[in-house]
């Protein structure tokens, strides 16, 4: 079509047109154009960097013009006319008012504290602000167009609420709710559900929910805290021992995984008895912090929680930090209460056991046989009672073998022996960890990121994560300290080198047909292979291909796009 028919019908859409020369001066423009730009007959010879700026920029990357008082356009891409003049630009554009207004609420919503669900009026899914993602350790993606029933499931045997204002078209105030959602995360809120009517029309509904837990947790915390007051008012001034609190839970810690549910709930059944845990898991996965979910869980939750790396502690020294010393143990010393004895009636974490000297281990062992310590240079036997968790970062057995960690004491501390999955196994759940890491870090440097990208994600689910869960957050924060000001995503080139290089070299090693030079290459031909199979045998049908190879949905879909199969294509050839 030519220039000025292509100008016409959009102008007949409403959607304005403007011909433009290389200085960005209007040369020509459409009616609508005119009606949109407030031009009222003078906008030909003007420049469009004078009237509205962002409308010069690529199109591809979509800046609202503030023309006038909730008067916002939006650039559009452009059709392709036969005859363009050259040194000429046709620039399109709409009236994107909506755009604006519903990009500011959003912002609006994902900065209050409170978690915001809605649903359109047939109970889909529509919008989750961020408060309600951290809550409830859901991936938005996930969920959206998603009937409200297929990821909340009430365990009482009620109503979900929204749905039922959007059916009475009632509010319903201050409702306690009790649900699991389809992750298995037990919730309970009070929340305050709305219908949406216009005009008559019910459009949908919203909640507003307030997690109950937390606020039945600090009711409790004031209650011990005034008992606590209580009871030193009563035995008057009494000098205290200090103690670190284990500030983290099990519900802090962020996952939607099916590896890091069960690995959970084992920890909850372990946390009701007072043996030995021995936690094996690479740098990086968070294992003093379930540790700490284990006190926090435990009958010892009220007592002190103490933890010390073993690997950074000189080994002249960390005997007299563990067990105490008495004065004149050595030049220097004070009588002083080892850890042992601070942590009486609560939790002691060695973090890195296999760090520690054998020698040291076998004095350790014994504390752990008889409950008695002696300190460094005393005489006197002290009892304690103390829960011992340990942490390792190599595989228990191959300590063993390495003469890192005495066989009698892994079968006095490892009586339960616990294994964190590495990133690398859990990739559905690094959407969420980088949404919660977003979260975090917008509050510490003072941001307003929104949200990372699906190029971006693909390439961390493309790494394989050395650092796990910690080096994900630092790649976070890395983006988000060099992301420019104006910007409100993560986008590629934003993320540490290193991750984008490897991510591209895993993607493209799974090729059939190709010789395979190592083991990992072997392994991922393999599992290229399988999904192939199992697509197949299952018409191309993700969801019950996923259930057939035991995996979420969301990590086959991950594993599609990441080894570029077409399973259209690949359908195709099975039928060939």
């Amino acid at each position: 079509m030519k220039c000025s028919e292509v100008m016409d019908a959009l102008s007949q859409c409403g959607i304005g047109a403007v011909l433009m020369a290389e200085n960005t001066e209007i040369i020509a423009v459409n009616n609508a154009g005119k009606k949109l730009l407030n031009g009222n007959g003078r906008l030909v010879g003007q420049p469009l960097r004078q009237l509205a700026a962002p409308l010069c920029e690529d199109a591809e990357r979509p800046v609202y013009a503030n023309i006038a008082f909730r008067k916002y356009l939006l650039r559009c891409p452009s059709p392709e006319v036969s005859d363009l003049p050259p040194h000429t630009e046709l620039v399109v554009f709409r009236n994107a008012e909506n755009d604006a207004c519903h990009d500011m609420l959003i912002s609006v919503l994902n900065q209050i504290s409170e978690a915001v669900i809605l649903c359109d009026e047939k109970g889909r899914i529509y919008l989750l602000n961020d408060a309600a993602v951290k809550m409830e350790s859901i991936v938005t993606g996930d969920v959206l167009g998603e009937d409200i029933h297929n990821v909340y499931h009430m365990r009482d045997g009620s109503e979900l609420m929204i749905p039922q204002v959007i059916r009475t078209r009632q509010p319903r105030m201050q409702h306690r709710q009790y649900y699991t959602t389809r992750y298995g995360k037990d919730m309970d809120v009070v929340s305050s559900n709305y219908p949406i009517i216009q005009n008559g029309q019910v459009l949908g509904g919203f909640g507003v929910m307030e997690d109950w837990s937390q606020i039945d947790d600090l009711h409790k915390k004031i209650i011990d805290l005034q008992d606590s007051l209580l009871e030193k008012s009563k035995a008057g001034p009494s000098k205290g021992k200090s103690s670190m609190a284990a500030k983290y839970h099990f519900r802090d810690i962020i996952h939607i995984s099916a590896a890091m549910s069960t690995l959970l709930g084992q920890c909850r059944q372990v946390a009701k008895s007072s043996s030995s845990v021995m936690v094996y898991g690479e740098t990086g996965t968070g294992k003093e912090l379930l540790a700490q979910g284990i006190h926090n869980a435990s009958s010892r939750a009220k007592g002190p929680f103490l933890a010390i790396n073993c690997a950074a502690i000189p080994e002249n020294l960390l005997e007299g930090i563990l067990f105490g010393t008495e004065k004149g143990a050595y030049t220097g010393a004070e009588s002083r209460a080892g850890l042992f004895e601070q942590a009486n009636h609560g939790t002691l974490l060695l973090d890195e056991l296999n760090s520690m000297n054998i020698s040291l281990q076998s004095k350790l062992l014994r504390v752990l046989q008889d409950g008695m310590v002696r300190r460094v240079g005393g005489a006197a036997e002290i009892h304690v009672d103390v829960r011992v968790l340990s942490n390792l970062n190599t595989p228990p057995y191959q300590a063993m073998e390495e003469g890192k960690l005495r066989r009698d004491l892994f079968y006095r501390l490892g009586v339960v022996n616990l294994t964190i999955p590495p990133l690398r196994e859990r990739r559905e759940d690094i959407p969420l960890l980088a949404k919660h890491f977003i979260l975090r870090c917008n509050k510490m440097l003072v941001k307003n990121i929104r949200d990372i990208d699906s190029a971006t994600l693909a390439l961390f689910q493309g790494y394989d994560w050395p650092g796990n869960v910690r080096e994900l957050q630092h790649a976070i924060e890395h983006a988000m300290v060099i992301l420019p000001d104006d910007k409100s995503t993560i986008t590629p080139e934003y993320i540490p080198a290193h991750i984008s290089m490897q991510s591209v070299n895993v993607v493209e090693l799974p090729q059939v047909g190709k010789k395979k030079s190592n083991l990992n290459r072997t392994v991922q031909d393999v599992e290229y292979r399988t999904v192939c199979s199992v697509l197949r045998e299952n018409n191309g049908n993700v969801t019950e291909s996923a259930k057939s190879l035991g995996m979420s949905r969301q990590n086959l879909q991950y594993r599609i796009k990441r080894f570029g199969i077409d399973v259209q294509e690949l359908l195709r050839q099975g039928n060939d």
